[in-house]
């Protein structure tokens, strides 16, 4: 297990990013699925940024760990912003336009659209929300 604890904001997000290439390298992860972690990690770790701290700045942690024998990667986002459960979200309706579609959740949506597994505690004043997604068939 590796974890990185840097300030929430959006500058921050190619340095998350980054650390959490380094280890998906090691573990030969192919360049197809470290593309969607990416957005994954960007659209997670924006939002955090974005609206946890209501503007002020704060702290947020990235821990990478495999399982399966590196088969499963799994990314665990901690902060101790407002407590926030995304996945309570209604999901958007993706039938509409744009221009017809409300603002927001799109992005937690495809989070849940292109991993495994999601999940979200808040626990010991941290919202802790993990994803897994599995590296090889």
């Amino acid at each position: 297990m590796k974890e990185i604890t840097v300030d929430a904001n959006i500058e921050t997000v190619a340095v998350v990013t980054e650390f959490v290439n380094q280890e998906l390298e090691e573990v030969d992860c192919p360049p197809k699925l470290r593309m969607q972690i990416d957005v994954v990690i960007d659209e997670i770790f924006s939002n955090i940024a974005q609206y946890a701290y209501d503007g002020k700045t704060g702290k947020a942690s990235v821990c990478v760990e495999f399982e399966d024998g590196n088969e499963v990667m799994v990314l665990t986002f901690k902060d101790s912003g407002k407590p926030y459960n995304p996945l309570e979200n209604k999901e958007p309706d993706v039938t509409l336009s744009a221009e017809e579609r409300p603002i927001g959740g799109l992005g937690i949506f495809m989070v849940k659209k292109m991993m495994d597994a999601v999940q979200y505690e808040y626990k010991e004043c941290k919202n802790i929300l993990q994803v897994k997604k599995r590296l090889k068939n």
